[in-house]
C-alpha cells in the first residue's frame, strides 16, 4: 500500500473538525468498517487528507432538495 500526499496526515481530531462530527462516531464507523480509510501508525489513527475528501464527495447522499 502506498501513499502518495502532500499532505501530513489528518489525526481522527483533525477529521472530525473538517467533517464537523464528533470524534466518538469516527471511532464508531472504523469499527463497523464505514467511513473514511483510517491507517494505525503507532497507536495513533491517521487519515490522508485527499481520501477524506474523496470519501466525502463519493457519499452523494441527500441534500434536500426534491
Amino acid at each position: 500500500m502506498t501513499i502518495a500526499t502532500t499532505e501530513p496526515l489528518w489525526t481522527i481530531e483533525e477529521v472530525s473538525a473538517f467533517l464537523r462530527i464528533p470524534v466518538d462516531t469516527l471511532y464508531q464507523w472504523r469499527s463497523r468498517r464505514t467511513g473514511p480509510r483510517a491507517f494505525k501508525v503507532g497507536r495513533h489513527l491517521r487519515y490522508d487528507p485527499a481520501e477524506v475528501r474523496s470519501w466525502l464527495t463519493g457519499q452523494g447522499g441527500d441534500d434536500g432538495r426534491r
